[in-house]
């Protein structure tokens, strides 16, 4: 579970540019500074996923943890499609990785919100139901 996770995150890391390597400088508001400081935004945000995940393992029993990895296996496939279909229309130009970077960064923090939502929640508290702590319902 966790070498598929990984995996991913490695392909993700290996297949960015090698400007990206420069540590972020956001006194500099070139956009290849931008870009490689939106990419250090992501990988500290996929960070912390990645803890919330592995806290979350570790509470679970097995049957969950396969529910769990069922689950993230295929809220990478929607957050990795989501932000490119969300960034098409820059896709060529120079803005374009910062604009990849920004949008997987907004859905690793929701992600992460989502996993960690019911960390701190007791049994038979309702207000956890839901990241928000709002059980409405979605229409």
């Amino acid at each position: 579970m966790r070498r598929v996770f990984l995996s991913v995150c490695l392909v993700l890391l290996a297949t960015a540019p090698a400007a990206f390597a420069e540590d972020c400088d956001r006194n500099d508001d070139s956009q290849s500074m931008m870009n490689i400081c939106a990419n250090a935004d992501h990988q500290a945000a996929d960070a912390k996923l990645n803890a919330a995940y592995k806290d979350l393992v570790g509470r679970n029993d097995p049957a969950s943890n396969k529910l769990l990895q069922t689950a993230q296996r295929a809220w990478i496939a929607f957050r990795d499609a989501e932000c490119a279909y969300s960034t098409a229309d820059s896709e060529g130009g120079s803005i374009h990785p910062m604009e990849v970077s920004q949008c997987l960064t907004e859905l690793t923090n929701e992600r992460t919100r989502q996993l960690t939502s019911g960390a701190n929640c007791k049994e038979g508290d309702t207000s956890c139901a839901s990241p928000d702590g709002d059980d409405q319902d979605m229409q």
